[in-house]
């Protein structure tokens, strides 16, 4: 135990991260407490609770045509089946009230909605946790704090831990982002002079446990099992065979996680990945200047930082070679992959891809910040870097506190 306690491990830098995360879920609790106060719930909520519920506790798988005539019209059109999400969803959603029969009663509305929150108020702490540990390690503490400052403060992403008015995608984007850079982890582990595979069997398991999160909570992120293949083949080029031993072991306990949700029904199973919507979209919208604006405006809405940030950081990017390596290129890729699908989809799934987008785009601007703090520059980087994030702090607690007025 002495040898973990270490001050590597649990020293200023954790601290300081952890107080981040701390103001992360005040500000999230917050916004629960008003859902509750305005009796707000975000549209389709008491379904996927009560189908989560009902095969939880025995009933019919959920997303499928056994739980009923109140499915949402998008489950009634499409023969009863969710198009967008697996049963993994409605179990991640009905969970928290295994402890708690009761708090579905209207008399109990308190425990009712911060057991509904529960799930994702998770998924956004251990998001924003990771989001920092991987900016960490990749450009230090500058870049773990600037990636984590623009995560804590975000709006859109605290709507979405939160519930407040906002589908529950947080852990649709915990579980791809944790997928690709463990992917990219994995990778980097390929020439230690040992049985990768079975060496590696943490990280197989973390990459399967992402890509089920991922997939299972919305199903056009299947994007993100080749994505992840792609960076594996390409930082081990002369272990390719290894890299992707791994991967298929984790796409196959993927695949064995994501039946088990559907509790081993090999019928429902296929049916419903037969029926998935895994990727619909509209090709015009390239060439739609409103399609792009409101892609450009949902972006600044998630974060207001990335309207003054993202085109300075992609401007330094392209100008100055140091910044283009592998590190900082590979977020960007990533982003600028599922910016694309969200404009290509104006609407869900593709309003998902905009929100999973955020999190690749806040690393990003990190590492370009990073190696800016490097330069004879640094105290003018420093001092705009600051700024830049302190009025976004002060803005975004002063706009969590006018909700409770609003």
């Amino acid at each position: 135990m002495g040898g973990f306690f270490t001050r590597e491990r649990f020293g200023r830098p954790q601290f300081l991260a952890g107080l981040l995360l701390f103001v992360f879920l005040v500000q999230c609790g917050w916004l629960v407490e008003r859902r509750l106060q305005r009796n707000l719930g975000e549209q389709g909520e008491a379904f996927r609770i009560h189908a989560g519920i009902r095969q939880w506790t025995g009933g019919p798988v959920a997303g499928t045509p056994a739980n009923g005539a109140d499915a949402p019209l998008e489950v009634e059109r499409n023969s009863g089946y969710d198009p967008n999400h697996s049963a993994l969803w409605y179990l991640v959603a009905g969970a928290p009230f295994l402890l708690s029969r009761n708090a579905l009663e209207g008399s109990n509305p308190a425990a009712r909605v911060w057991l509904s929150s529960a799930p994702y108020l998770l998924f956004g702490l251990l998001l924003g946790g990771s989001l920092w540990y991987v900016s960490r390690r990749l450009y230090g503490n500058a870049g773990g704090y600037t990636a984590l400052v623009l995560y804590c403060f975000s709006p859109g992403m605290l709507r979405a831990s939160a519930g407040w008015l906002a589908q529950p995608e947080v852990g649709a984007a915990w579980g791809a982002f944790g997928a690709i850079f463990t992917a990219i982890a994995v990778a980097h582990t390929l020439y230690a002079p040992r049985e990768v595979v079975l060496w590696n069997w943490r990280r197989i398991l973390l990459l399967g446990f992402s890509l089920t999160l991922a997939v299972g909570s919305q199903f056009s992120l299947l994007i993100v099992v080749p994505i992840a293949l792609a960076f594996m083949l390409y930082l081990a080029p002369t272990r390719r065979m290894a890299a992707l031993a791994i991967w298929a072991a984790s796409c196959g306990l993927t695949l064995a996680l994501l039946a088990a949700a559907y509790c081993f029904h090999a019928r429902l199973f296929w049916e419903a990945i037969q029926l998935a919507h895994f990727f619909e979209s509209t090709w015009q919208a390239l060439g739609m200047s409103g399609a792009c604006t409101e892609l450009l405006a949902e972006l600044a809405a998630i974060s207001p930082a990335l309207t003054l940030a993202a085109p300075a950081a992609l401007v330094v990017y392209l100008a100055w070679p140091r910044t283009r390596y592998f590190g900082i290129t590979a977020p960007l890729l990533v982003a600028f992959l599922f910016l694309l699908l969200g404009l290509l989809a104006p609407h869900y799934p593709g309003l998902g891809f905009r929100l999973m987008a955020v999190p690749f785009l806040f690393v990003f601007i990190a590492g370009v910040s990073a190696d800016l703090l490097e330069t004879s520059y640094r105290n003018l980087v420093q001092a705009c870097l600051w700024g830049l994030l302190l009025a976004y702090a002060l803005w975004n607690l002063m706009a969590v506190a006018r909700v409770g007025r609003a």
